[in-house]
């Protein structure tokens, strides 16, 4: 499939999306400084011309570069008195970089991990608070800016976009549109059952209440005989590796990645009810989730732009779990 996922036709795209849904633009800067030559320095601004700020994208991989992709701000959006501070933003990837004639060409979960970061980046640039500290979402919430663009990135029309063969333009076939689908349900029941554990399993151990010492292997075949995990699944995370739980700040936390599904996946439904472009869907999605950050509780948030607390049945479906 990388033919048809040329990075700057992938980019676009994700910009593509963005003009959709706020009339926002990205332009090209070439007289900004940047910090290494590979990055790429865009000015974002509103439909009517204003500043919003500066987006670094920095996708390609080099001796001094951490592994994966992520999102970060070199200066985040803040109000000091009367002034409104623009932020500064970047996105970070390891895509392989151009060899000879051949472009940059991405696979699949390469451009979900665009749209992904390119989704906390729209976080950040449409940010509308005033105190830096109030710019942090919890946790279980932050991915849901994130994860819902992944969903942009794999619907039909906007495939029909950006997915082209770099070599002869012709955008990419319904088969292999309806495949990349089809694959996405593959061994979901076994995955989703492999996280679910691992959940529990943190879950236990954080919310024990004695201080006696416990023997790490048969508290976790307690905990994960109490859930009844078949022996045909096993947790995805043995309890003296678990590092999310002990060192990586996810302590009784680990089950944020699929609420924040849960909560793209319903969120995105907002918009297939209206269409995917709708205005107004967007909005209010702009205005209720990216732009207040953590001023008030995530879930008034939520059902503010919802009109209702998130329903799990849009990622039972997304999951091929629906039993349709």
């Amino acid at each position: 499939m990388r033919p048809y996922f040329k990075l700057e036709n992938v980019r676009d795209g994700a910009f593509a999306v963005a003009n959709k849904l706020w009339g926002i633009t990205f332009t090209l800067r070439t007289d900004l400084p940047k910090y290494h030559p590979d990055a790429r320095t865009f000015e974002v601004k509103e439909a009517d011309g204003s500043h919003i700020g500066i987006l670094y994208l920095d996708y390609f991989p080099r001796p001094s570069k951490q592994g994966g992709a992520w999102s970060d701000a070199f200066r985040t959006q803040v109000k000091i008195g009367d002034k409104f501070i623009h932020p500064v933003v970047v996105n970070c990837g390891n895509f392989s970089k151009p060899t000879g004639d051949e472009p940059a060409l991405l696979s699949y979960e390469e451009v979900q991990a665009l749209y992904h970061e390119f989704g906390h980046a729209l976080h950040g640039l449409l940010s509308n608070i005033t105190y830096d500290t109030l710019g942090d979402v919890p946790q279980d919430f932050v991915e849901l800016p994130s994860q819902i663009m992944e969903q942009w990135a794999g619907e039909p029309s906007v495939l029909k976009d950006y997915a082209r063969n770099y070599k002869t333009g012709e955008p990419i076939p319904d088969g292999l549109i309806k495949k990349i689908e089809t694959s996405g349900l593959f061994n979901q029941g076994f995955a989703t059952v492999e996280y679910l554990a691992a959940c529990y399993l943190d879950m236990d151990w954080h919310t024990l209440t004695g201080t006696a010492e416990k023997e790490a292997l048969s508290y976790e075949k307690e905990s994960l005989d109490k859930i009844g995990l078949i022996p045909e699944i096993v947790v995805r995370y043995r309890t003296p590796y678990f590092s999310h739980i002990f060192s990586d700040g996810y302590s009784s936390g680990y089950y944020s990645y699929i609420w924040s599904e849960v909560l793209d996946s319903d969120a995105f439904e907002a918009f297939k009810e209206k269409g995917i472009f709708d205005r107004a869907t967007a909005q209010s999605y702009r205005k209720n989730i990216l732009e207040p950050g953590g001023t008030e509780e995530a879930m008034v948030l939520y059902k503010r732009f919802r009109g209702a607390e998130p329903k799990i049945e849009p990622l039972l479906k997304r999951r091929g779990l629906d039993n349709k």
